[in-house]
């Protein structure tokens, strides 16, 4: 039976939870499931994930009123460089099209890649980019309007001498054994940037950049 801790009579639980199958060998293969808790049920986004060979599934019941997405941060905070997650459709994923920029922005940092069953879309394929390109674009405008405001205050701020920039962070001192830990799944990401002192934003540009030394060094040999 593809679901390991669900059975074909439970697969419509009223709670959030996470449906591992121990007997997948492959771990980067999870699925992300969102419902209502009021008037809908998984069974049917379940469904189109067998056969995909997923290892973990993250089923995420709240009502549309709630901000906060539990399993969808545990997700997130489980999937590494290399992995794959899988929905039944984009609006599953995010609730509004910036959402969606958010999370992908976030997946696309950590070296993660998107398949929607629904659109027939992979994020790692030219056709996937360039949809995911395209729903940026409804932002640039506004987005670029905000970002020439800001350039105008920084070359104020230059001009009066109030501006400083920022300084560049090097990597903490226990980086190499804490990255190690994050990189094998023996912490989570929340756990790693708690141990090093930084910020998300920081951590996964220090994650990103040590993807980039590994490809240097591959490419070298």
């Amino acid at each position: 039976m593809f679901f390991m801790t669900a059975s074909v009579h439970d697969i419509t639980q009223s709670t959030s939870r996470i449906i591992t199958d121990e007997a997948q060998a492959d771990k980067t293969r999870v699925g992300y499931v969102r419902v209502s808790t009021i008037d809908q049920n998984e069974a049917r986004q379940l469904e189109a994930f067998k056969g995909l060979g997923l290892y973990k599934i993250f089923v995420e019941k709240i009502s549309t009123r709630e901000s906060s997405r539990p399993m969808l941060r545990q997700m997130l905070e489980y999937v590494r460089d290399g992995d794959t997650v899988y929905v039944k459709d984009f609006s599953r994923l995010a609730r509004s099209t910036k959402d969606l920029l958010d999370i992908t922005d976030e997946m696309f940092r950590k070296g993660v890649k998107i398949v929607s069953l629904k659109e027939n879309l992979d994020t790692d394929t030219p056709t996937g980019k360039l949809m995911l390109t395209l729903i940026g674009a409804i932002y640039e405008f506004e987005r670029e309007n905000i970002l020439e405001r800001q350039r105008e205050g920084i070359a104020i701020a230059k001009s009066q001498g109030k501006f400083k920039g920022r300084k560049e962070i090097d990597r903490p001192r226990h980086w190499d054994e804490i990255y190690s830990l994050y990189k094998n799944r023996a912490i989570t990401g929340t756990e790693a940037m708690s141990r090093l002192g930084l910020k998300r934003n920081t951590f996964y540009k220090f994650v990103k950049r040590e993807r980039a030394d590994v490809s240097i060094s591959d490419t070298a040999t």
